[in-house]
């Protein structure tokens, strides 16, 4: 499997690190990508994708980009910036960059031109365009289809019926988090599921977001973790995302893994 968001630097992940990713590696984690929220984290990112080669734990890739809660830091070289950024060989999209209206945590003019410039920074260096929507009311899908894009990805899918039907119409890729496993928010996610094809899915932690409602509670103790980090998520957990994926799908989570994990090497350049 490969595990296409994890917040490694979030201060729920840290102290355990190198045992984070030894179990990710033991439950069937080939590969992760780190999610960068700012120019500093991408930085940071980095030096841990170089640190991490000469293990034996997952690969590791990350994205470079200024997340919508962050916009207000955008500036006028954000965008060079960024572009230097994705020379690098670890860097595997652009963002997660996107909108968000529902906490608008920078206003929404800050947003969209942090946003519309990631979205022309992606088509000039041709990486993929992972993209956070939260409530923007059908504004991002509309940025986001005035130009010809690079692959891009939907990030923690939650939206409406007619915001997936939008998004694959466009031939995004979708990505789906432990949202699904939740009993009253995820209700939704589970009957859409099964309507997005194959080839545009894609599976994801969030880490330590959003943890899978059916993953044992005992995990934390199990493997000696913090008692205060008993419910964060982490990507040893991303199975669980996969048996819920299966079970709306009617489908084996050996067919889900596969299909996913062919999908993530083709977008963000993992071995195969």
């Amino acid at each position: 499997m490969i595990d296409i968001c994890v917040n490694i630097h979030n201060k729920q992940l840290q102290g355990d690190r190198e045992n984070l990713l030894a179990r990710a590696s033991s439950a069937g984690i080939a590969g992760i990508v780190l999610c960068a929220t700012d120019l500093q984290m991408v930085e940071a990112n980095i030096a841990l994708c170089n640190k991490n080669e000469t293990t034996i734990h997952p690969q590791l890739r990350t994205t470079a980009g200024v997340h919508p809660h962050d916009a207000s830091t955008w500036s006028e070289d954000s965008s060079a910036r960024l572009i230097q950024f994705a020379g690098n060989p670890w860097v595997c999209a652009i963002g997660e960059c996107g909108l968000d209206y529902n906490r608008n945590f920078s206003t929404e003019t800050q947003q969209l031109r942090a946003f519309e410039a990631q979205i022309e920074v992606a088509r000039v260096v041709n990486k993929p365009l992972f993209v956070h929507d939260r409530d923007s009311r059908g504004e991002a899908l509309k940025l986001l289809t005035r130009t010809t894009l690079p692959a891009t990805v939907i990030h923690c899918f939650t939206g409406s019926e007619d915001d997936l039907r939008g998004f694959l119409e466009a031939g995004f890729y979708i990505g789906i988090t432990g949202w699904i496993c939740d009993q009253k928010r995820g209700a939704a996610l589970r009957d859409l599921v099964k309507h997005i094809p194959l080839e545009k899915l894609l599976i994801e932690t969030d880490a330590p977001f959003l943890r899978p409602q059916n993953a044992p509670m005992s995990f934390a103790s199990d493997h000696g973790i913090a008692a205060k980090w008993k419910k964060r998520n982490e990507p040893a957990l991303l199975a669980w995302v996969v048996q819920e994926i299966a079970k709306n799908r009617h489908a084996s989570a050996e067919e889900i893994s596969h299909a996913c994990s062919t999908n993530a090497q083709l977008l963000f350049a993992f071995p195969t």
